[in-house]
């Protein structure tokens, strides 16, 4: 059993201090921090699309440091996950991070779906790695959502990830304890036994500055923060900073989390003096912390850490629920039931079809017939009849399990487009389907299937 798990098993707080691949020294690492267990974890592809795999980074560190390491399936395909965990297997490597990550920089929307930048989604990542071997596996979750689709479909998919077989969680980074709260009294009203870690970080004004102008995915860095922040600085109060971080993380061991995922932090001087203000305040009793966290936030209505709630979405039109409505019957009658499956297995397996011009014209018989209503682009897996009969392959990351995390209020991380998720998490709810949104695991589509026919690999698949 990996010393992680064994932190969870004793419910004994740990404290993952999160290291950069990018970074050319080798620094010294923690086994033990403020008297809490500490693990180091390797990020993957934060600094650049092309960061040193954290497979390969951690081979530079010694061997007894129990290592957490990042898979971020930006750019990536299920074969290159598989690769990565025969190799971590290899080594001994037990403790992963599966997340689905936000944009590469170098994004390719490409003019057909084979050039496309695809993205592994974190729960296919859980499931093989589940499948695998023996991993403690961890997925990420976003609760800083304050559309109420958006927040409902990152709690959907965080369903499905522990369904998928996750260990534990790991909250985004994020200020608002009342979302913090939110996400623990969701795993406890659901029964989930899961662990349950919140990302920190000590914010300097020039961090949130960076998130504020680079627009972070997923990071919510308000006016009335960035003033406090403003404020400190000038009045010489930078020390608060680490101050903060360690109070959120007093608060967080006193809400029952297991643990935190320490981010920008692995400095040894910035160590020592985050330490110091744990050691300094880990008496107090949580609403002695909260109090203190509230006072130097400046916080008096609770909602210091919401976004301008101006919304990219619309609500959901009788329009859409008829074309539900009618997608629903059309799919049921041609795909679900016995007759049709029966008749289109016995249309499908004949040998015609293995033709290439046979296969050509039933390709673009689909495509037409598919394209103009729900935009499919030929992944040759159709999923439809688990999304609500919106098409995955119109999200960018071509996710089809659930959001990322990087929406703002609705609106896709590309900045284009309404998040696809939060329009299914809508109307869901108004058709009275969200349990499809919760329960079912949607595979991932293989490489070789992409290109051709899904209603033919649907009917002969049903059959054998």
């Amino acid at each position: 059993m990996s010393q992680l798990s064994t932190c969870f098993t004793q419910n004994q707080f740990c404290v993952l201090v999160e290291y950069l691949c990018s970074m050319k020294e080798i620094l010294p690492v923690k086994t033990q921090f403020a008297g809490f267990a500490a693990l180091m974890t390797l990020a993957d592809r934060v600094h650049a699309d092309d960061d040193l795999a954290p497979i390969i980074a951690a081979q530079a560190y010694p061997k007894h440091i129990e290592k957490v390491l990042h898979f971020a399936g930006k750019g990536r395909d299920i074969r290159d996950f598989e690769q990565f965990l025969n190799a971590a297997q290899a080594i001994g490597q037990q403790n992963l991070l599966l997340l689905t990550g936000d944009k590469l920089k170098n994004h390719h929307k490409g003019k057909d779906s084979s050039e496309r930048t695809r993205y592994l989604e974190s729960v296919n990542a859980v499931m093989a790695a589940k499948q695998h071997g023996d991993f403690c596996v961890g997925v990420a979750f976003n609760p800083f959502k304050y559309a109420e689709a958006e927040r409902d479909a990152q709690y959907l998919k965080l369903h499905k990830k522990l369904k998928a077989g996750a260990d534990y969680i790991i909250s985004q980074l994020g200020y608002d304890l009342s979302a913090l709260k939110e996400a623990k009294a969701f795993l406890t009203q659901h029964g989930y036994s899961q662990k349950l870690l919140a990302c920190v970080m000590p914010l300097t004004l020039g961090r949130a500055n960076f998130m504020v102008k680079h627009q972070v995915a997923g990071i919510v860095i308000t006016p009335h923060m960035l003033k406090i922040l403003g404020e400190e600085k000038e009045s010489g109060l930078t020390d608060r900073v680490y101050l903060r971080c360690a109070l959120q993380i007093l608060i967080c061991k006193q809400l029952g989390f297991a643990g935190v995922h320490l981010s920008a932090c692995h400095k040894p001087e910035e160590q020592l003096l985050l330490e110091s203000y744990i050691e300094a305040y880990r008496h107090l009793g949580l609403d002695e912390l909260e109090l203190l966290w509230n006072t130097l936030w400046q916080v008096k209505t609770g909602k210091e850490f919401y976004p301008a709630l101006t919304y990219y979405s619309r609500p959901v039109s009788s329009m859409q629920i008829l074309k539900y409505q009618h997608l629903h019957l059309m799919h049921d009658a041609l795909f679900e039931s016995k007759v049709a499956k029966g008749v289109g297995y016995f249309i499908f397996q004949s040998r015609f079809w293995n033709g290439s011009l046979a296969a050509q014209a039933l390709l673009k018989t689909e495509f037409v017939s598919k394209h103009g209503v729900v935009g499919c682009e030929s992944c040759g897996q159709c999923r439809l009849g688990d999304t609500l009969y919106i098409c995955p392959e119109t999200c960018p990351k071509g996710l089809a399990n659930g959001p990322c995390g990087g929406t703002t209020l609705d609106r896709c991380e590309f900045g284009d487009r309404e998040c696809i998720h939060s329009v299914k998490a809508r109307l869901a709810k108004a058709v009275d389907q969200t349990q499809i949104l919760k329960n079912n695991l949607i595979l991932t589509v293989p490489i070789e299937v992409r290109g051709s026919s899904s209603w033919k690999n649907w009917y002969v698949n049903q059959a054998s």
